[in-house]
């Protein structure tokens, strides 16, 4: 890890592409080592700089979203905060629960 490495916030699109390639390597390797928390960790932050390539603007409150990786679970969000919707599942309408954008598809 880099002492002084750019946060995803604060890097161009071209950046994240790249960076978001090089975790995508990092990942598969992990995945053909077996290294189950490792290849999880990475998953994570492919998640995050992909949701700094999106338009928070695209996602509106009261809108519900499939969740990308949770087969059957939708999510409808109350507010958003920077690359984060908050919101709950509607299996779990109590638990208020912040998802980054890249992990919500539009239903069809």
């Amino acid at each position: 890890m880099k002492v002084n490495q750019k946060r995803y916030s604060e890097m161009s699109e071209f950046e994240l592409t790249n960076e978001i390639a090089t975790l995508k390597e990092k990942a598969r390797k992990a995945e053909q080592l077996g290294i189950v928390n490792e290849f999880a960790v990475l998953e994570r932050k492919i998640t995050m700089a992909k949701s700094y390539t999106l338009n928070p603007n695209h996602y509106k409150p009261e809108e519900v979203y499939e969740i990308e990786g949770a087969p059957g679970e939708s999510f409808k969000i109350n507010y958003m905060n920077g690359i984060f919707a908050w919101g709950y599942r509607l299996s779990s309408p109590n638990v208020e629960e912040a998802l980054p954008i890249a992990m919500l598809m539009k239903e069809k």
